[in-house]
């Protein structure tokens, strides 16, 4: 059963479509990249699927009890973002504001997942650390930190080693690899295709509409 799913999909803003008959279909465990030209509606479809931009026609379907409160997001960030006065706690702990419900205070149960997150992202020593502060590789520790706070289940992740230097982009792959490998699902928009082949294993690339798998040994096929 797939988890999500996109069913001749058109996306778009303001009544103006970018993009149409989208059809996919992304199972519980993939490493699912989208590729695409600058420009070419990939953050728009993103924002489709977690429901911050309605589609123009078709659907998003969710599957094997998936919802879309039990996605993370990383998206690209901005300059706001880089220069957030806040502690590197605070910022991971707020991605638990989706399961806050009708309370107003995190529970111990979320403030022990951001912890936990944290440890697991190596960033425990940069708890009380100021988020304006941090350089380019670990500001994005601290925001998939933030992103796994709200999933066990997906992580979606919108250019996550742009604007990094190449020893922190193969750091971020790997960290990312290892949540894929812990049974994580992927879903990324990448322009960097030598890497995304190698740790991908399906692409879907946006311009042509099809899917590339990726078999053993780095090549792929259409399917």
């Amino acid at each position: 059963m797939s988890i999500l799913s996109a069913r001749d999909l058109s996306i778009g803003y303001d009544g103006r479509t970018i993009l149409s008959n989208i059809d996919f279909k992304i199972h519980s465990g993939d490493y699912f990249c989208i590729v695409g030209e600058n420009g070419s509606g990939k953050s728009t479809l993103m924002k489709t699927i977690l429901g911050l931009q309605p589609a123009i026609s078709g659907e998003i379907v969710f599957g094997d009890g998936l919802n879309k409160s039990q996605i993370g997001y990383l998206p690209q960030q901005t300059d706001l973002q880089k220069d957030f006065p806040a502690s590197v706690y605070e910022i991971v702990l707020s991605g638990c504001q989706s399961h806050l419900g009708k309370h107003f205070f995190y529970s111990k149960a979320q403030k022990k997942t951001a912890l936990m997150n944290m440890e697991k992202m190596g960033i425990s020593h940069l708890k009380n650390r100021c988020f304006r502060e941090l350089s380019g590789g670990q500001k994005q520790r601290v925001l998939l930190s933030r992103a796994l706070c709200a999933t066990t289940r997906v992580l979606l992740l919108d250019e996550p080693v742009a604007g990094l230097d190449p020893t922190m982009t193969a750091d971020m792959y790997q960290l990312i690899k290892e949540l894929n490998d812990d049974g994580m699902t992927i879903i990324m928009i990448s322009h960097d295709i030598a890497n995304i082949s190698i740790y991908a294993n399906r692409i879907f690339d946006i311009n042509k509409a099809e899917i590339k798998t990726i078999t053993t040994g780095g090549t792929c096929y259409v399917g």
